[in-house]
């Protein structure tokens, strides 16, 4: 078991487990709830242990004895540091110290930074089973993706660790609310308070971002990892259905949508469909962005292009500046579906992930149906 130090001295705890490969190596498996995240990036040299995460820029350095590894999980790019530590041998997450009073079994219609400018919704999707909990939160640009944790006496806890983001979430619980705070590793904390509510729901994320007046179409020319410039206009993509796919190679929603469009491109290689992608990166140098660009390609399989559209930031005011013809970007993903004459016919913000059950279910209906229709016309 592992845990991260966040603000406020709270303990951020995850599991993991080692396993030795052929010719020494190791691999490492993280768990959240029903995710399973595979590491084989690992070097190991005398009492020091290197672990570089999937995909995403961050990694784990420290120094290990038979029982502990002591150490740190860094994002340089973000200049951020948090403490690690990890014990041999422990499976709880959270200690179970206490039953569980409650059951927050459910949906609970959440308010983040409540009463103040920064306030936003999310749905709480929970599942109890004795005191474990898993689910999540959905909001208007994404989830955040599988939580894991106990109830007990009057306390909730969840927890995850994807390699990129450290989310905690402590509350406190009675039959029909919960008070809490929000962790995102040791640089950010806000408060929550959720509510029974099985009838609540989120605003349609397909009428956030739209064309402004007098647009119909979508432009842009950004490069790949070659130095070719492209674009809509390119032959590639003429008289074809096109999905365009706003993210960032650091960002856990994107990942599961890039995963879900290799999938379809998979399933569908035969059919008039393509995808583009353009990446909003926070590395400082291109160089850094499309070797970011280029690991992310090689462990997920895209075979689609990934274009550079910002380096040094991923800002979204700054995303939407070099798509001017956008109201403005919400989220990381923002998927822009466009039919074979270049017509937008449909943007998606945010994404809802496989950690969101049913939510997830419904979105990949919905996108087969759309794909299909635009097909036949």
């Amino acid at each position: 078991m592992a845990e991260l130090e966040t603000m406020d001295n709270a303990i951020l705890p995850f599991n993991f487990k080692f396993d030795r490969l052929e010719e020494g190596k190791l691999a490492m498996e993280i768990y959240n709830a029903d995710e399973k995240i595979y590491v084989d990036e690992i070097t190991v040299t005398k009492d020091s242990i290197f672990i570089k995460l999937p995909v995403f820029e961050g990694y784990i350095a420290g120094e290990f004895s038979p029982e502990t590894i002591d150490g740190v999980f860094k994002v340089e790019s973000l200049d951020r540091e948090v403490s690690f530590t990890a014990s041999y041998g422990v499976k709880e997450r959270f200690k179970e110290a206490s039953a569980s009073n409650f059951d927050v079994t459910g949906s609970w219609e959440a308010a983040f930074s409540p009463n103040t400018d920064r306030s936003y919704m999310a749905v709480g999707i929970f599942e109890q089973n004795g005191n474990k909990v898993t689910g999540t939160f959905r909001t208007t640009t994404g989830d955040y993706r599988y939580l894991e944790g106990v109830q007990q006496g009057d306390s909730l806890k969840l927890s995850t660790f994807d390699g990129a983001h450290a989310y905690l979430f402590k509350a406190k619980v009675s039959d029909s609310l919960l008070d809490g705070v929000f962790y995102s590793g040791n640089h950010y904390k806000e408060p929550f308070v959720a509510k029974r509510n099985e009838n609540f729901d989120l605003p349609q994320t397909d009428e956030l971002t739209f064309l402004k007046e007098g647009y119909e179409k979508l432009a842009f020319s950004f490069p790949d990892a070659s130095g070719n410039t492209v674009s809509l206009d390119d032959e590639e993509f003429r008289d074809k259905v096109v999905v365009v796919q706003v993210m960032g190679t650091w960002c856990p929603n994107c990942l599961d949508e890039t995963k879900f469009l290799v999938e379809y491109l998979k399933d569908n290689a035969s059919r008039d469909v393509r995808v583009i992608a353009l990446a909003f990166e926070y590395v400082k140098t291109p160089e850094a962005a499309f070797k970011a660009i280029n690991r992310l390609k090689e462990r997920i399989g895209v075979e689609y292009p990934i274009l550079l559209a910002q380096y040094a930031s991923s800002d979204k005011a700054l995303a939407q500046d070099k798509l001017p013809m956008l109201n403005h970007i919400l989220s990381y993903p923002t998927t822009i579906i466009i039919d074979r004459s270049g017509k937008v016919r449909k943007i998606h913000t945010g994404f809802n992930g496989p950690a969101t059950g049913d939510k997830y279910l419904s979105f990949k209906t919905d996108f087969y149906d759309l794909i299909d229709q635009l097909l036949a016309e």
